[in-house]
């Protein structure tokens, strides 16, 4: 098994994978919203160009998995869109991406990731714990930044963990 991930930085590569994967991931749990139709329909124009990175999981040269790193402030961005193909899961793809995702927001000087989930994805929350994540509250969130009604988890990751970033002028 030969897995590679590809970020994608300025041009979108793997569109049509990268909606493929998730509509199938999305609408087999649960149901697509407006955002996700929006967002999958032109991923260049809401993350590539609005200065995000999407992140291709390639095994055996064929595009399997996804995830997005969607900048929200200059301190924090989004792991989004994470999916992984039915048949290809259980290979530690998802973990992949999401170690190649944090790797590229400390790359970037992120102070934080956030990400909204759902407590009935068992698999996906233990995967974000492994990778460090810790549930915050709904009361720490901004809502506009939790944007989807299936979500009922929401998590963060401090990347540098003596950062105030509250304090920052």
């Amino acid at each position: 098994m030969s897995v590679e991930i590809i970020v994608r930085t300025h041009d979108m590569a793997y569109a049509k994978d990268f909606k493929r994967i998730n509509e199938d991931w999305i609408s087999t749990h649960f149901w697509l919203e407006e955002s996700d139709i929006k967002v999958l329909s032109d991923p260049q124009k809401y993350i590539l160009d609005k200065g995000g990175n999407i992140f291709i999981a390639l095994l055996n040269g064929e595009p399997v998995g996804t995830c997005a790193l969607i900048v929200q402030d200059i301190f924090t961005c989004e792991l989004a869109k994470m999916a992984v193909d039915n048949q290809a899961r259980g290979n530690g793809i998802g973990c992949l991406l999401g170690i190649a995702l944090l790797e590229k927001a400390r790359e970037r000087c992120f102070s934080r990731v956030v990400l909204e989930g759902n407590t009935k994805m068992a698999a996906s929350i233990s995967l974000y714990r492994k990778l460090g994540f810790k549930e915050i509250s709904l009361a720490s969130i901004d809502q506009k930044q939790a944007v989807h009604t299936r979500c009922n988890i929401f998590m963060e990751l401090k990347l540098n963990p003596y950062d105030q970033s509250e304090y920052t002028i």
